[in-house]
């Protein structure tokens, strides 16, 4: 099996983990409130992201103080990634709020032409442009079917957008469990907070305690294979493979919530699918040549 092969299924399974863990928290919306999942969450991330940083002697702060702040706004990213995206999961269609966060690409696209200075040609900037119109058949906004959690779905690919740039300026050097601990820690300590400000805290029931264990182990799966997909295969011909998530948000949104996008919604989707796998293509196309035209030293 080629190394392309195996990053190709590592990251359909990370997508499948995924959504899993989506789909097990949505199914809480009517059990729990939403900070109190997020707690109960995110202490079983973080009480497994500290054991493995402290066992690969990673659990301390990054030397440098420029490295410390960009893992603050890295986590502050999470943080606000994590509330807007189960905020609109608690409130919307599976597939619809899936579809809405495949537009990442194209968000980080932008940020890296606006904030990094990364040279993004006249291919890539039309291809955000057409993926944004696929964005809009799916968010509708002023349609009868509207509503406001799809913007928190857009807020939260802001987030996401922030917390990819924010891991782009990291030194090569700061552990990347390190920088999953003080995303999942930050997650936790603020959803607890959240959860004391709106009261509320209900004892979960059996079935509570079943999705949360099982969203936990999906999520803490999604993070590890994603890492180990980066290890293996192009990354021109792994990345888009990520896309599969929207399939098993199909899937899952039909057979376990009985939902199923309109004809808009699915043409939407298909755009920002592939534009967003031309926008992936065309930067794995872009670093290669980049790479093969360094000076060796």
């Amino acid at each position: 099996m080629s190394d392309n092969l195996r990053g190709a299924l590592m990251m359909m399974a990370a997508m499948a983990a995924f959504t899993l863990n989506d789909s097990l928290m949505k199914l809480l919306s009517g059990e729990l409130p939403l900070f109190q999942a997020m707690f109960l969450r995110g202490l079983g991330t973080t009480v497994f992201f500290l054991a493995l940083a402290w066992r690969m002697g990673a659990l301390r702060l990054p030397d440098d103080p420029r490295d410390l702040w960009l893992v603050l706004l890295r986590t502050a990213g999470e943080v606000g990634a994590a509330f807007f995206f189960l905020t609109a999961l608690f409130n919307m269609p599976l597939a619809n709020a899936t579809a809405i966060l495949q537009s990442l690409p194209l968000a980080v696209t932008v940020a890296g032409a606006l904030f990094l200075g990364e040279r993004v040609g006249v291919r890539r900037f039309s291809a955000v442009a057409v993926g944004l119109v696929g964005v809009l058949l799916i968010v509708r906004p002023g349609a009868e079917g509207f509503t406001v959690y799809s913007l928190y779905a857009l807020a939260a690919v802001l987030c996401v957008t922030l917390r990819d740039i924010a891991t782009r300026k990291l030194s090569p050097g700061v552990p990347s469990v390190t920088v999953a601990l003080a995303a999942s820690l930050g997650v936790t300590v603020l959803s607890a907070a959240g959860a004391g400000v709106a009261g509320g805290w209900v004892a979960p029931p059996a079935s509570a305690v079943l999705w949360l264990g099982g969203a936990t182990v999906f999520l803490i799966g999604g993070y590890l294979l994603s890492v180990l997909t980066m290890r293996r295969g192009e990354v021109s011909f792994v990345a888009p493979f990520r896309y599969t998530g929207l399939l098993w948000a199909l899937l899952l949104g039909w057979l376990v919530f009985g939902d199923w996008p309109d004809s808009l919604t699915l043409l939407g989707a298909a755009i920002v699918v592939a534009t967003g796998s031309f926008t992936l293509w065309r930067s794995g196309r872009k670093g290669a040549v980049a790479a093969a035209t360094q000076p060796r030293g």
